[in-house]
Order: structure tokens, then C-alpha cells, then sequence
């Protein structure tokens, strides 16, 4: 039985946001009420987490599809549909994040990091290591 994975594959996919709702007030004994739609419900997210409590990467060797929720539809009265889920998965602190291209680099070194690291700035094929308060974009040899 495997107790130790130090490299996985890790497929994420954030959730679909909800449908809008065109709809028309309506009372009795009043004509064309006026427009009472809402919007969607906005898709859920997935966040990486540097967590100093764990030491593997196990979880995500058996189970390396994640989705976010999705978002609920909205409906008439002016109700907007509810937010998906998001989903927060604890990496360790060493973590890195090969391949990564400049935008997924940039948004995630932006989660991780107190400074945002700019698109330019980071080479074509970069490895992003996140440490608890920081985060090094490196190139991959």
C-alpha cells in the first residue's frame, strides 16, 4: 500500500455559474408589473492552501479530479441563485506547481504571496514553490 506520494497530477475545474432569470412582475389588477429577474449564482472556486500539517500529497494520488460547486439559477422576485461551493485543498508548505502558465503562476502566486508577481516578469516554463508567507517562481530545468 502506498503511504507517500511526493508528485501527482491534479485535475481542478471551478463550478459553472447559475442561469439568470428574465421574468415579469404580475399582480392581480395590475398590468405589466415591471421586470423582477435576478442573476445566477456565481460558480464555486478551487484554493490551494499551504498547510505546515501536511506532509503528503496521498489524498490527491487517489482522488485527482476536484470541482468547485456550481451556482444556483436565479428566479422571479428578484431572487439570486446561490454560490457554489468552493473548495479549499491543503497542500505542504513546500509545495511546487510545474508547467504552470504565466497566468495560473500569476494568480495563484497572488493567493500565496502579499505581493503580486507581474505577468512579464515570469519565465515561459515556470515552477511555482509556495512557502506559507511567500512565493518563488522558478524556471524549469
Amino acid at each position: 500500500m502506498v503511504t507517500f506520494v511526493d508528485r501527482v497530477v491534479l485535475h481542478v475545474r471551478a463550478g459553472d455559474g447559475g442561469d439568470g432569470c428574465v421574468s415579469v412582475h404580475r399582480e392581480k389588477f395590475k398590468p405589466l408589473g415591471g421586470p423582477d429577474g435576478a442573476d445566477g449564482g456565481k460558480g464555486g472556486s478551487i484554493s490551494l492552501i499551504a498547510d505546515p500539517s501536511v506532509t503528503t500529497l496521498l489524498d490527491y494520488h487517489f482522488q485527482p479530479h476536484r470541482a468547485g460547486g456550481d451556482g444556483g439559477d436565479g428566479a422571479g422576485d428578484y431572487r439570486n441563485g446561490a454560490h457554489g461551493s468552493s473548495q479549499m485543498l491543503p497542500v505542504p508548505v513546500a509545495f511546487m506547481l510545474p508547467r504552470a502558465s504565466q497566468a495560473t503562476c500569476c494568480t495563484f502566486g497572488s493567493m500565496v504571496s502579499s505581493t503580486e508577481p507581474p505577468i512579464t516578469a515570469l519565465p515561459e516554463n515556470s515552477a511555482l514553490i509556495c512557502s506559507k508567507n511567500c512565493a518563488e517562481f522558478l524556471p524549469v530545468k
